[in-house]
């Protein structure tokens, strides 16, 4: 299978309607049958040693497109897509992604108790689709991988909070998130 250019991989989005968006497998097989060039991601691509980066490819009413950079051993919280369908794609690299059930939850109180589910192995032939019944999950690029990784998130609405999840300490809270860059340009 050939690959394509991130910019024809987000025209492809951008063709979508408000129901393609609502459908999982839909999005899920334009991105197993797109792979995005990871030479054409160059340019999005921001790194940082102490945390993963969250960098803006495109952004419409229906959905954003971003690219995550993942240094060897780094990881998201446990976290939602605040009610949102989530893609993911690795172009470079490869990651896990570890889902959970939420059995209780208090926003009030700030506190929860979760339980992991299924894991995935995330690379440039298996991209993955967030279950909406049970959207809670955390991706991570293990040491014994050796190596960066970047994904690909398509998500279906953006939005810039989400749920976070401490399954030791059974807590959770919303964050506010940011982007690294946006369209190629760096944060100061």
């Amino acid at each position: 299978m050939s690959m394509i250019a991130v910019q024809d991989f987000a025209a492809k989005l951008r063709c979508c309607t408000e129901n393609d968006f609502s459908d999982v497998t839909r999005i899920r097989a334009i991105l197993r049958e797109n792979p995005v060039d990871p030479q054409s991601i160059e340019r999005y691509l921001v790194w940082d040693r102490q945390h993963y980066t969250r960098n803006l490819i495109e952004k419409t009413p229906l959905f954003e497109l971003m690219a995550i950079c993942w240094e060897v051993g780094q990881g998201s919280s446990i976290h939602n897509h605040k009610d949102q369908n989530c893609w993911m794609a690795a172009p470079i690299g490869r990651l896990v992604v570890q889902n959970y059930r939420v059995i209780r939850q208090d926003l009030n109180s700030g506190t929860c108790d979760l339980e992991p589910t299924d894991t995935i192995e995330m690379n440039a032939a298996n991209p993955c689709a967030v279950d909406p019944a049970e959207p809670v999950h955390r991706v991570y690029n293990p040491a014994e991988f050796n190596g960066r990784a970047v994904t690909l998130h398509v998500y279906s609405r953006p939005y810039d909070s989400c749920m976070v999840y401490d399954d030791q300490k059974h807590k959770c809270g919303e964050i506010k998130l940011s982007y690294t860059s946006e369209y190629g340009l760096a944060h100061k």
